[in-house]
């Protein structure tokens, strides 16, 4: 996906100034600084007092005890996954194959209708936007809720302001027809919305054990023509390349290799059980991964070989899978699980797990100039307080020891969450502000609660 696809909205100057500014992940913050915003693109980084000098008559927004930073992408969510958060459950699966086909496929996914997804998407939206992400690729199964899924989620976030990119994850598994539709309803909301400088589409398929060799085929030929990603999970748990060896006396990326498909057209998600054959292949093909520390954990699949993909120049960025929003809380997942798995206190930096949530997620999903602080840059950015306040009695939460830039990184990984965030803007236009502001579209969170509580209810049922 070219720059060009994500055109910023047209905005006023504005200058952000924090206690510190953290350009990118693994870079050294800077200290009293701020960003200057112009026409939606970073326009210049420099100390506060020079540029609050120079641009007297910009708007300046003080995030004095904050530090800024790019927000956050992330690379793989199903917003429709919220409605199946504590839903009852007669007898817990098994395994990966019970969860799919005993739970998560007649219980949640053939369930859902267009009522449901919109109300799902408009609360996901909502809740990324207020922890800080900017921009996110989403993945809906709603085999009965076709055709339309895509263009309902897509009305509901639209007031939000987020960067989306939203797919259809078609698959075989219901019928022939279904199948089709599936796809259909990818190439008709990636035509509709080619010049959305917001919202955009892509291609999605399940896996290899619910899609058959010519569908594949045919999903990724439909990619390639219309100059977008194709999205396929792979290898969340040992079923898929067990059955793929059964199956096809290959594994699973194998498979995807011998039918031509794997190449950096393909964004691969969970990649949790990999072979060193299959490792060779994302990083000679240059195939995209996701990965989703948490959701991994709750499905009992695994922890990702992350440390291998870095060290083969994978690209690799981080998602929620639905189930946790919070990046924080997903990056602080990723740190600790890695050390864990390695046995090594120094296996993984803070800073680099900061940009596999960042610009990292960003290369994932096939966006340019998203996910970093440098002129020239989309202006999609956080505000995340340091030293917040309790709205109730005004006491301090926050960090007990200073912040420096040699620890900057850490503090922010370890001990700050989603409801730390005090500002969040994408394309140069902020979208959400705990802090009453005139400036930003507001949300009724309790409203969204409600409708998605009645959904839910209903899915239940």
């Amino acid at each position: 996906m070219s720059d060009d696809d994500h055109v910023a909205d047209d905005n006023d100057d504005m200058i952000i100034s924090a206690d510190w500014v953290l350009t990118a992940g693994t870079a050294l913050p800077l200290q009293d600084h701020a960003v200057r915003v112009v026409d939606g693109r970073i326009d210049e980084i420099a100390p506060t007092t020079e540029l609050t000098t120079r641009f007297a008559n910009d708007d300046h927004y003080d995030g004095t005890g904050c530090v800024l930073m790019p927000g956050f992408v992330n690379s793989h969510t199903h917003l429709y996954g919220v409605l199946a958060h504590g839903i009852p459950v007669d007898n817990a699966p098994s395994d990966f194959w019970a969860f799919l086909n005993d739970y998560w496929w007649p219980k949640v996914e053939d369930a859902l209708d267009l009522e449901m997804l919109a109300a799902a998407a408009k609360w996901g939206a909502a809740e990324l936007a207020a922890t800080g992400t900017t921009t996110f690729f989403d993945i809906t199964e709603a085999p009965n809720a076709l055709p339309g899924a895509l263009a309902t989620q897509a009305q509901a976030i639209a007031p939000l302001g987020l960067r989306a990119i939203l797919t259809f994850e078609a698959t075989e598994r219901m019928s022939p027809e279904n199948a089709q539709a599936g796809l259909q309803e990818n190439v008709a909301f990636i035509t509709a919305h080619g010049n959305n400088p917001r919202t955009s589409g892509a291609m999605s398929i399940h896996t290899t054990f619910t899609c058959g060799a010519d569908f594949i085929r045919q999903a990724f030929n439909f990619a390639a023509e219309h100059n977008v990603t194709c999205h396929a999970h792979v290898n969340e748990g040992t079923h898929e390349p067990d059955w793929c060896l059964e199956h096809h006396q290959m594994r699973t990326l194998e498979y995807y290799d011998h039918l031509g498909v794997a190449s950096s057209r393909m964004l691969a998600s969970q990649c949790v059980q990999l072979s060193d054959s299959e490792l060779d292949i994302l990083a000679d093909r240059q195939v995209r991964v996701s990965h989703m520390p948490l959701s991994n954990c709750e499905v009992g699949a695994g922890i990702a070989p992350l440390l291998t993909m870095l060290d083969r120049n994978i690209t690799v960025g981080l998602g929620s899978d639905g189930y946790i929003n919070d990046m924080f809380q997903i990056m602080r997942a990723a740190f600790l699980l890695q050390r864990a798995a390695s046995q090594n206190p120094a296996a993984i930096s803070a800073g680099k797990v900061i940009e596999l949530a960042t610009e990292g997620s960003a290369k994932a999903i096939g966006l340019e100039r998203v996910g970093r602080l440098e002129p020239g840059w989309h202006a999609d950015l956080t505000l995340t307080d340091l030293n917040p306040k309790d709205q109730n009695n005004g006491a301090g939460t926050g960090l007990p020891t200073p912040v420096t830039e040699h620890n900057l990184a850490d503090q922010l990984v370890l001990w700050r969450n989603g409801t730390d965030v005090r500002r969040t803007m994408a394309a140069g236009k902020w979208i959400y502000a705990k802090d009453s502001s005139s400036e930003v579209s507001t949300v009724d969170l309790e409203q969204l609660r409600h409708q998605v509580q009645s959904q839910a209810t209903r899915l239940w049922r």
